[in-house]
């Protein structure tokens, strides 16, 4: 019964919307003579069933994904009647199970991680190795719970390193640290481990089993998912597996206009472009599934939307001329970005908020923090628990304010089409607010104290509202036998992290846009019967109110690129009567210097039977450095006596802009760059029933 009256309370938005199309239909049946029986002649239901295996083996990882996915997809014909001239159910259900849970459980499962030892870089530490236990590790890596600096076993050292200077230090010690403990070294991973280490960077741990194992670092209602959650996503009591689940009405007025109504759950797709959106942005993303390597239609997440389109057809000036309306009254829903401990997370971000979580709520060891400065990386620091990391995610409550709306405008004129856009939303991706900013006042570690702490490393994730506005159009170039694809938008009320606010986050309008280029080509030197998909797009994103700042040691302000462009190329081709099917497809990070090939090939065997084998390879530079907070001073003036030189006011709170991989590095090195160590093979086998 609890679980029944979970998936009411989850339904009860939809409800006023379906209650209305259901009386709408109600009334149209009452009119007329009823809708089609639902079995009657002529009315059966058309059903599709695929089953299909993707399995992925990462290098130095093996085996990291082995997903079985089973998919019906039924439509049925109502006919029409005095109101609608048709009426049609679209559905489709997905279910998916990924073995790699339990097949390599000592990198995704119950028996990932292990102990760990995090830096601990300052070469002055040399001198200290005598007056160091066997425990603390080398003077250069501590374990989890062993950070130097405010040790008790260094308790009897003269300042700046015991405890004359750490006289009021109540996080020395603060937490247990012995295996199978509360924040115990076991279970875990170093944060940025998936590039092939921090190198004298900001790091910590990041407990990585399934939250019903180890529920350390999960984040309540955002990446809380335990292993059946993982294994098999789309049964959840946001009824996920419910892929599509829509009626499709068309009702003929006198003047020859027609209104489609479409209610129910689906995907509503705004944008012309592959691997990137710009306005494909009112069904969130689940990037947990691939990346951003999967098509996107197997990637979005299905929202219960309606939509009211008025298609008045041509006139004197368009060859097309339509008005659509679409309210998402659904729930509101993040993208899924993955959760810590998983294979595929989009830059890295599961991992830094499951560790930044679990140093708020247990405490733990920063790597190289305390007292760093150029050449100088720092004290691995033990923080207790509620000083620094994630406390909470807000997730909006349903609310008809909650709810998003747009409009869109599209037409034809002189074999142009294009499209003209708005949209207010929710922002599908997280915001870090620092808990300064929310007015929160936090413990000052030194003191005991609490106080209003600016530039604090401590936050709330929040969704912020956006406001869109774009346009698109796709141009047929005959003469040169090409299409052109143009996206643009421009939207307010994003958030971005900005270490040169005290709230270490701020605002910006942003301008996005593609331009895509298609062509069929023929190569004679590879095939002179059929022409080869050449497809190739642009995709760059401004932000227009960029903030960047030079400091004493480094850069602050904005990680994310005041502007970047990211290049994708494809190249599709056909042989043996389009049995088999080559592919090449490429993208280029211009600023992160970071690129990915992925050739494939599919395999058509019979009608009924396909086969696609191909690989995932990264190159470039990639990882990039930005000022990781270690030289703010939230708790003046103690933390201020980093760089007397540099910051002669020891009240002076700003950063110094040291810089660091981990963890906002990871905003300039994209989700390509951040991926760098994740070469795949794979190979997918598809069946239809």
């Amino acid at each position: 019964m609890q679980k029944i009256q979970l998936v009411r309370n989850r339904l009860k938005p939809a409800v006023p919307a379906l209650c209305a199309a259901l009386l709408l239909l109600g009334a149209t049946a009452a009119r007329a003579d009823g809708l089609p029986d639902m079995g009657g002649s002529g009315s059966a239901w058309r059903v599709d069933t695929f089953y299909e295996n993707d399995t992925h083996v990462r290098q130095g990882v093996g085996l990291s994904k082995f997903r079985n996915t089973l998919q019906v997809e039924a439509d049925k014909d109502l006919g029409g009647n005095g109101t609608f001239s048709s009426l049609k159910i679209r559905t489709k259900l997905r279910g998916t199970y990924d073995g790699v849970y339990s097949i390599n459980d000592r990198r995704y499962g119950k028996k990932a991680g292990g102990p760990i030892m995090l830096e601990n870089g300052d070469p002055g530490l040399q001198a200290l190795a005598p007056f160091l236990p066997p425990a603390l590790g080398t003077p250069s890596s501590v374990p989890q719970g062993g950070g130097i600096i405010n040790h008790s076993s260094v308790a009897g050292l003269a300042a700046p390193l015991g405890a004359p200077f750490l006289a009021g230090n109540t996080f020395a010690d603060g937490y247990p640290t012995a295996q199978g403990a509360l924040n115990g070294n076991d279970g875990m991973i170093v944060l940025g481990s998936r590039l092939g280490g921090i190198h004298n960077g900001v790091s910590f741990g990041v407990p990585v089993r399934p939250c019903d194992v180890d529920s350390r670092g999960c984040i309540k209602d955002y990446m809380d998912a335990k292993r059946h959650d993982l294994e098999s996503p789309e049964f959840n009591d946001r009824l996920d597996f419910i892929r599509e689940a829509y009626i499709v009405a068309k009702m003929p007025l006198d003047n020859g206009a027609m209104w489609n109504f479409q209610v129910g759950k689906q995907q509503v797709i705004w944008g012309r472009t592959d691997l990137f959106r710009v306005l494909d942005v009112i069904n969130p993303m689940d990037y947990s599934r691939n990346n951003i390597y999967d098509e996107m239609q197997d990637i979005r997440i299905p929202m219960w939307i309606a939509t009211a389109e008025y298609r008045m057809g041509t006139s004197e000036l368009f060859e097309d001329n339509n008005l659509q309306f679409v309210w998402n009254f659904d729930k509101f829903r993040p993208s899924n970005l993955g959760q810590g401990g998983t294979p595929n997370q989009i830059l890295d971000a599961g991992d830094f908020f499951r560790g930044m979580k679990n140093l708020w709520d247990n405490g733990g060891t920063v790597a190289n923090f305390a007292l760093a400065g150029p050449g100088n990386p720092g004290y691995a620091t033990n923080f207790g628990p509620g000083q620094i990391g994630i406390r909470q995610a807000n997730l909006p409550e349903w609310s008809l304010a909650n709810t998003q709306f747009g409009v869109k405008w599209e037409g034809a004129i002189k074999g142009v089409s294009f499209s003209l856009n708005a949209l207010t939303y929710r922002s599908q991706l997280p915001s870090l607010r620092n808990l300064y900013s929310k007015g929160v006042q936090t413990m000052n570690p030194f003191t005991g104290a609490l106080q209003p702490s600016p530039y604090i490393i401590a936050f709330d994730i929040d969704f912020p509202r956006v406001k869109l506005i774009g346009a698109s159009a796709d141009i047929q170039a005959d003469s040169i036998g090409s299409t052109f694809r143009v996206e643009t938008a421009l939207t307010s009320g994003e958030e971005f992290p900005n270490t040169a606010r005290s709230s270490l986050y701020s605002d910006s309008h942003v301008w996005r846009y593609v331009i895509g280029w298609d062509r069929p080509t023929f190569i004679p030197f590879l095939s002179t019967t059929r022409a080869f998909f050449l497809s190739a797009q642009l995709f760059g994103q401004n932000i227009l109110n960029h903030e960047l700042h030079n400091s004493p040691w480094g850069k602050t302000g904005m990680p994310d690129w005041k502007m970047n462009n990211i290049a994708t190329f494809l190249i599709k081709g056909w042989f043996k009567n389009d049995q088999v099917s080559p592919q090449l497809l490429m993208a280029h990070d211009f600023r992160a210097s970071a690129s990915v090939a992925s050739p494939s090939v599919e395999w058509l065997v019979t009608d009924n039977l396909k086969f696609n084998f191909g690989a995932n390879y990264k190159f470039g530079d990639g990882s990039r450095q930005f000022d990781d907070s270690r030289s703010t001073n939230p708790w003046a003036p103690f933390t201020g006596l980093q760089g007397p030189a540099a910051r002669p006011n020891p009240f002076d709170n700003s950063s110094l802009g040291l810089a660091g991989v981990e963890p906002l590095g990871r905003f300039r090195s994209g989700p390509i760059g951040m991926a760098m160590k994740e070469n795949e093979l794979f190979v997918s086998m598809r069946y239809k029933f």
